[in-house]
C-alpha cells in the first residue's frame, strides 16, 4: 500500500522531537529575550528601598571621602535610626572606612548596619566590630553593561563570599541562598513623582522627612558626577551610579523572584510544539512558533522567565522538516510513480546511467516483473482493484529486494528491479526467490501469474538498452515455457 501524506509527516514526528529536545538543551535560557522584556516593561520604583547619595555637594563640604571623620558617618547614622531606618548598608570601601580612625567601631558596630567590601578586600573586620561585610559586585556583560547580579561570589580561595545586596536583604528579613547563579537585575522605569537620592548633607543636618526612611532599606553610596569609574551603564545604556544599581539588586531580592522553567519542562515544550507543528502542517508551525514567542510577554508579568525563543525555535524546527519532506516530495515528482511510490522508467534510465560506469567492478542485474490477469481485474473490479493489486505487487518486490536494489514501475502491469553488484549466480537465485513470492497471486476469484525474466552485464552486453533486451528475451521466454507446460 503507498503511503499517504499524513503517513509520511507522521515519520518526521520523531526526528523533530529529538532535535526540539537537543535543542532545549542547548538554550534552555533566553538572555536576549528577557533583556528586552526587561528594557521594554520595567518595574516600578521599589518604595522600601531608599538611596542617600555622597553627590558633588557633599564632597565640596566635607571634602574628600577618604578623610571624612568618624563623627560624620556618626551624625548621618543617628538621623537614620531616628528616622526609624530598618536596615543601613554603606557602599563605601572597607579599607576608606578603617583608616579614618578609631572612632569607628562605635559607630557601626551595630547589627542592621552592612559595609561593603572590594573585590579580593579581606572581610576580617578589626575588633569590636560586629557589623555585617558583603562584596559590592556587579556583573558586567561584555558590552560594557550590567545585566544581573549574584547572591555570592568566590574569592581566591574558592570561599564563596555573600554579596553587598545579598546581605542588606538577609538583613531586612529576607531568605536568600548563597550560590554563584547569576540572577536578572530587575529594570526601575523613571518616576518624576519620585524622589531622587537623598543628599547625604542633608541627612547629616537632619533636612529629611522622617515619613521618607521609617522602615527603609537604606543605602549610601556616591552619586558624585566630578568621582570617574563609580558609575556602570545599566540595561538602557545610561550611565547609573553603583549604588542606585545595588539599589535595584536589592529591590530584586526583596520582590517577588523570578521563576525558570526547569529543564525538564523546556524540554517537554519544545518537543511537543515540534512534534504539533509537524502534525498540523502548513504554516500553522509559524503560527505556534509567534503564540510562544507572544507567551513569554504575560508570564514576565508574572515573574516567570519563559523561554519563548527556544520553544518558537523548535516549533519553526517542526515546520521546516514538513517543508523539507514538500521540497523532498516535488523534487521526485518527475522520477516517482505517484501510485506505487516506486521510481518510474526516467528514474530507472538515470539509475542505470549512474552505475553503468562501473558494471566491470560491480556487475548490474535486471529483473523484468510482468503481471498476466491484470486487464482482466481491471474490467471485472474496475481500476481501483487494478490500483490495489500494483501497489501489492510494488509492496512485495520492495520487501523481497536486497540492500542496494532499486525496484522501478517499468509499465501499466509492469516492473523492473536493478540488481547491485549481482553475477549469474546471484540473478538465478534471487530471480527464483522473486518468483515463489508470487506464486499463487490472486485477486479475489481472478487469478493473477507473474513472469519474470533477469540479465546481467558481460562481455556481450555493450549498452543499457543490451540489457533491457537480454532481460525482456528471458521474460519472454519464461512465459512461453510457462505456457507450453500448460
Amino acid at each position: 500500500m503507498r503511503t499517504s501524506p499524513e503517513r509520511r509527516l507522521t515519520r518526521y514526528a520523531l526526528p523533530a522531537a529529538l532535535l526540539a529536545a537537543g535543542l532545549a538543551l542547548l538554550m534552555p535560557g533566553n538572555g536576549r529575550l528577557w533583556d528586552t522584556l526587561n528594557r521594554a516593561l520595567p518595574s516600578p520604583p521599589d518604595p522600601r528601598v531608599v538611596v542617600v547619595g555622597i553627590d558633588d555637594a557633599s564632597l565640596r563640604d566635607y571634602g574628600r571621602l577618604s578623610g571624612w571623620p568618624s563623627d560624620l558617618y556618626g551624625q548621618a547614622l543617628r538621623t537614620l535610626d531616628e528616622a526609624g531606618a530598618q536596615t543601613i548598608g554603606l557602599d563605601v570601601r572597607l579599607s576608606d572606612l578603617v583608616q579614618n580612625g578609631a572612632g569607628l567601631p562605635g559607630v557601626f558596630s551595630r547589627p542592621n548596619v552592612v559595609l561593603a567590601t572590594a573585590p579580593g578586600e579581606t572581610t576580617r573586620l578589626p575588633p569590636g566590630w560586629r557589623s555585617q561585610v558583603g562584596v559590592s559586585v556587579l556583573n558586567v556583560s561584555p558590552d560594557g553593561r550590567v545585566r544581573s547580579f549574584q547572591t555570592a561570589y568566590p574569592d581566591r580561595n574558592g570561599t564563596l563570599q555573600p554579596s553587598f545586596a545579598r546581605q542588606l536583604a538577609v538583613s531586612a528579613g529576607q531568605t536568600v541562598p548563597l550560590d554563584t547563579l547569576p540572577r536578572l537585575l530587575r529594570h526601575v522605569r523613571h518616576d518624576p513623582d519620585r524622589l531622587g537620592a537623598i543628599p547625604f548633607r542633608d541627612v547629616v543636618n537632619g533636612n529629611v522627612r522622617f515619613g521618607d526612611l521609617q522602615g527603609r532599606v537604606v543605602l549610601i553610596g556616591l552619586t558624585a558626577e566630578s568621582l570617574p569609574g563609580t558609575a556602570r551603564r545599566d540595561a538602557d545604556g545610561e550611565l547609573t551610579p553603583g549604588v542606585l544599581l545595588q539599589a535595584r539588586a536589592v529591590s530584586t531580592l526583596l520582590g517577588a523572584p523570578f521563576l525558570r522553567l526547569p529543564l525538564w519542562l523546556t524540554l517537554l515544550l519544545c518537543v511537543g510544539v515540534a512534534v504539533l507543528a509537524v502534525m498540523v502542517r502548513g504554516l500553522w508551525g509559524f503560527v505556534i512558533a509567534l503564540a510562544a514567542l507572544a507567551l513569554a510577554v504575560p508570564l514576565w508579568q508574572l515573574n516567570v522567565l519563559f523561554p519563548g525563543v527556544t520553544v518558537s525555535l523548535a516549533a519553526i524546527l517542526g515546520t521546516a522538516l514538513v517543508g523539507l519532506e514538500r521540497w523532498t516530495t516535488l523534487r521526485n515528482l518527475g522520477t516517482r510513480d505517484a501510485l506505487t511510490g516506486v521510481g518510474n522508467r526516467l528514474a530507472f534510465t538515470r539509475a542505470v546511467e549512474h552505475r553503468w560506469p562501473g558494471r566491470e567492478g560491480r556487475p548490474i542485474g535486471l529483473l523484468l516483473v510482468d503481471l498476466s490477469g491484470f486487464r482482466k481485474v481491471n474490467e471485472t473490479y474496475g481500476r481501483a482493484a487494478g490500483d490495489e493489486v500494483l501497489r501489492d505487487l510494488a509492496g512485495r518486490l520492495q520487501t523481497h529486494k536486497r540492500r542496494g536494489d532499486v525496484v522501478f514501475r517499468w509499465g501499466p502491469d509492469e516492473f523492473a528491479v536493478l540488481l547491485d553488484n549481482a553475477g549469474p549466480q546471484d540473478l538465478s537465485r534471487f530471480s527464483e526467490k522473486v518468483q515463489q513470492t508470487l506464486e499463487g497471486l490472486t485477486y479475489r476469484d481472478l487469478p493473477l501469474r507473474a513472469s519474470v525474466g533477469g540479465a546481467t552485464t558481460g562481455p556481450e552486453i555493450r549498452t543499457p538498452v543490451d540489457l533491457v533486451e537480454a532481460a525482456s528475451r528471458s521474460r519472454y521466454r519464461m512465459k512461453y515455457q510457462r505456457e507450453q507446460g500448460e
